[in-house]
């Protein structure tokens, strides 16, 4: 089969197009022809080299899958070869997803969304486990509180967006002043161009002073740092973003604020419910780009590019007929 191996740590040019064996399904185990994959902010830390003593080289990289069942191994019950099925691979725990097939334990696997295409499927894995451990598990949002979603035309805060919307919450969300009306087509009650306006004065405006109850941040450094600003008494703050430098966080304090920090763990409970509020129209994540297998290093350059003007996501169509 094809896949995309990472030789060395640096630039997108480090990955090589080969020809590798076809995985093998063991015990418990299910064997996927992947159609299409994505590409998130991770995959190009773990390129470059962020997390080197997690990454033995050479390694197939990659975090979504949208693909059918091709074969399954002794023991596994919930699936049969010709199934749609979606899910994020085990992070630093072998192959990942730029590869024509990919193998997977049975319990990290769901059924794709009928009314999902196998690139928009690949596109909600990893992003919208990320958002539900996020917003569900970890915030605990309730109905009738509000939120601030950093960056909501960005592939994690459209989909945070939209399931902040169904939680029955009040969203705040920051974009460009060019991204205004996707973000209310989401479902944002109020945008903030964050190029022209402070965004703490824009909420505390819009709040009476009081505050958002939940902050969902997705850029990390002085956006972090400046949450406390933004939160309400007792507010909670929610990051995807790891922390390379030492935070000032001391205005959280005086906020009685609580902190969480999400590294998204797998499982088929989290895609299910993603399923849920598929069917009910109240999800359905914007695909920006789509590129085929042999040129992820072209999607990674482009992800990387500050302010590249993409809604959404980068999917990667591993099935040639999928590439438009």
């Amino acid at each position: 089969m094809k896949a995309l191996i990472l030789k060395s740590f640096g630039g997108p040019e480090a990955f090589e197009l080969s020809e590798v064996p076809k995985p093998v399904p063991q015990t418990g185990q299910v064997l996927v022809r992947v159609h299409a994959t994505s590409i998130n902010p991770l995959d190009y830390q773990v390129r470059r080299g962020d997390y080197p003593d997690l990454v033995p080289l050479p390694a197939i990289t990659g975090h979504d899958v949208s693909g059918v069942v091709e074969a399954v191994g002794p023991g596994v019950t919930s699936f049969l070869p010709g199934d749609e099925v979606w899910y994020t691979p085990q992070i630093f725990d072998g192959p990942g997803s730029y590869a024509e097939y990919h193998v997977a334990a049975e319990s990290i696997i769901g059924k794709k969304p009928p009314l999902l295409s196998h690139l928009e499927a690949a596109s909600l894995t990893l992003v919208g486990g990320t958002v539900w451990e996020a917003l569900v598990v970890r915030a605990g949002l309730r109905v009738g509180e509000s939120i601030l979603v950093h960056g909501g035309a960005g592939g994690v805060g459209h989909v945070a967006i939209q399931v902040a919307k169904a939680m029955g919450a009040r969203v705040f969300t920051t974009v460009r002043e060019a991204n205004f009306e996707f973000a209310r087509s989401l479902g944002a009650d109020v945008v903030i161009d964050y190029g022209k306006e402070d965004y703490v004065d824009a909420i505390l405006r819009e709040t009476d002073g009081h505050g958002v109850d939940v902050v969902f941040d997705t850029i990390g450094g002085n956006t972090l740092s400046r949450s406390p600003d933004a939160l309400a008494q007792l507010g909670r703050v929610v990051s995807i973003v790891d922390i390379a430098q030492p935070q000032n966080l001391v205005e959280a304090w005086g906020k009685n604020a609580s902190y969480h920090f999400v590294f998204t763990r797998q499982n088929r409970g989290k895609l299910d419910e993603l399923s849920a509020l598929i069917a009910r129209g109240q999800l359905r994540p914007h695909v920006g780009a789509v590129y085929s297998l042999a040129d992820i290093p072209a999607a990674h350059a482009l992800l990387e590019t500050p302010n590249n003007g993409l809604r959404g996501k980068i999917a990667i169509a591993v099935e040639p007929s999928l590439v438009s």
